[in-house]
């Protein structure tokens, strides 16, 4: 078990193992799905302007720059946990994060974002119906590491 005693630490430790992929998250919302409609019309948890859906909302098609949000850069991270903390109101911004040689479930890719390289998105690469995604989503989440309340360390 490695014992990090800064930010900088982990940052070290983190580019020793490759390529990463975070999320700033305020406490209480989950890491990869959308528990309300305060960001817009979702379809189960799935906001629609981050992927492309068929007329009837059953289908995911794929797009390569339409997917889930990610930075993919300590600076990019660093802004959006600014954004984010404001909009918090008073509560804890946590980070969650993913290795890119983690396993992502098949139909999913990280792809750099065309217009800011240091923003990824997560898009998919084959057709899937909505429930499929959620699941794969929910996968995801569930192996993401956390830094909790990250105003501490960012």
């Amino acid at each position: 078990m490695e014992q990090f005693k800064t930010m900088d630490d982990l940052r070290e430790y983190v580019k020793s193992l490759g390529q990463f992929y975070a999320r700033s998250v305020i406490s209480g919302e989950h890491p990869t799905l959308y528990l309300d409609h305060n960001q817009g019309q979702m379809v189960h948890g799935v906001r629609e302007k981050d992927y492309l859906f068929s007329a009837c909302k059953t289908w995911v098609l794929p797009h390569d720059q339409m997917g889930l949000s990610f930075s993919a850069h300590w600076q990019h991270l660093k802004d959006k946990f600014k954004m984010k903390n404001k909009h918090a109101a008073g509560k804890a911004v946590n980070v969650y994060w993913v290795l890119e040689a983690s396993d992502i479930p098949p139909g999913l890719k990280f792809v750099p974002d065309k217009r800011d390289k240091q923003h990824y998105l997560l898009t998919v690469t084959e057709k899937m119906t909505i429930h499929s995604l959620v699941a794969k989503l929910s996968w995801i989440a569930d192996h993401m590491s956390k830094i909790s309340d990250a105003r501490k360390a960012l």
